[in-house]
């Protein structure tokens, strides 16, 4: 109950805490200030390290003071707290697809320069751009440099964000970018792309192939950057990424990770009736367990999570791209099935260490690795079926209840 909501505390007694939280927030906040002054400066360093000259960094920093509440941002983002068919219905909505079309029309030429440059498709491209940024039209207004020194001062990866803070630096210096244009997300991923500054440097690209490339106001720019990124984390040309298949009467579960043509000897077909690619590597996804939809997932599916690394994510990027490209992925009804806390999963993820089954961070998010490892502890429990789903049922084993 708030001082407001409690009807015992006499209004001159509300006015004396008042009065106590202005005074304690005059002597607090010059504190805070000047801890986060003194934090940006140690930053100079590395800054200089990198080639950023003193009269950049101090115009960079001028003024500059912490973004309240960005730091709790982590904890709230939705592609890893709510369950991914949520995630998918209001990700992958008709009037998106059909934008998501337009878009693709109107971006004929560039989206054909950068599949002939990089080998990424058009609609995994344009699903991106949907998904990130709504088309470019939603490319947010945070100072990307007040949220990642916040998040550098005290944010849960204050290491990653502190180099981003000197690239972001680096851009200014090299001229890349405007101060002013430095806008974007809550954790300082800027333009179209939603490129943070390490990834702008790593991966933006001009449309015409020199130049500086502008992320923020071109179309194209931000078409090349995209593929140019997706080449470089390895995307496999004329591999799909995600495909909807349905499992044959009896399927035992026991593997997780062939090839295509293997998939298919076991029975395993395409949920549209076509048929499954030839060759590659491929995975077998059960987002829901295996009273939901069953997927087979290619090295290309893990490229879209190194954009982003929620399975929500990549399936929302993946199943938007085929229906932008007019190729509709049937999506059997999902059960409902109440997702594990972040705090749950990371607990699973710790059990899973002790028993040497997984190996991999303690993040509270469930990818390939865990889904695994999950896998593997359900063949050795006996659990079945042994569907890789992270479940109350599979903590409670792990942990001996």
């Amino acid at each position: 109950m708030t001082q407001k909501d409690s009807p015992t505390l006499a209004p001159d007694r509300r006015m004396a805490l008042a009065g106590l939280a202005a005074a304690l927030f005059a002597i607090v906040a010059p504190a805070r200030a000047a801890e986060f002054a003194e934090f940006i400066e140690g930053l100079w360093p590395a800054a200089e390290a990198a080639g950023v000259s003193r009269a950049t960094f101090d115009s960079a920093v001028a003024g500059l003071a912490p973004e309240p509440g960005v730091v709790a941002k982590p904890k709230t983002q939705a592609e890893f707290t709510i369950s991914i068919p949520a995630y998918l219905a209001g990700t992958v909505t008709n009037s998106r697809v059909a934008r998501g079309r337009s878009v693709a029309a109107e971006l004929a030429g560039p989206l054909r320069r950068a599949t002939a440059r990089h080998g990424a498709p058009g609609e995994i491209i344009v699903a991106i751009l949907g998904v990130e940024s709504n088309f470019g039209s939603a490319t947010g207004g945070a100072d990307a440099l007040r949220v990642l020194a916040t998040l550098a001062w005290k944010g849960h990866r204050a290491e990653t964000f502190k180099q981003e803070f000197v690239d972001a630096l680096i851009m200014l210096e090299k001229g890349y970018a405007t101060r002013g244009q430095l806008r974007g997300s809550w954790a300082g991923a800027m333009g179209q792309p939603q490129f943070m500054p390490s990834a702008y440097l790593k991966f933006a690209e001009s449309d015409e192939g020199d130049g500086v490339p502008d992320i923020w106001r071109s179309h194209a720019d931000a078409v090349a950057s995209i593929a140019n990124f997706l080449a470089k984390s390895g995307w496999v040309a004329g591999l799909p990424a995600l495909v909807e298949v349905t499992l044959p009467d009896g399927f035992d579960y026991a593997a997780f990770d062939l090839d295509f043509p293997r998939w298919r000897s076991l029975g395993v077909a395409r949920a549209d009736g076509g048929a499954l690619p030839g060759a590659g590597a491929a995975s077998l996804y059960l987002p829901a367990g295996a009273g939901g939809p069953a997927f087979l997932i290619s090295d290309n599916f893990e490229v879209i999570r190194q954009y982003n690394t929620s399975d929500a994510y990549a399936m929302s990027v993946a199943v938007l791209a085929e229906r932008i490209a007019g190729r509709d992925i049937p999506l059997a009804p999902w059960p409902h099935v109440a997702p594990l806390s972040t705090a749950e999963v990371k607990a699973m993820q710790q059990a899973l260490t002790g028993k040497g089954y997984y190996q991999g961070p303690l993040d509270g998010k469930l990818g390939r690795t865990s889904r695994n490892a999950i896998h593997a502890f359900q063949l050795a429990a006996g659990m079945q079926p042994a569907d890789g789903f992270a479940t109350k049922e599979v903590l409670r084993r792990l942990n001996g209840r």
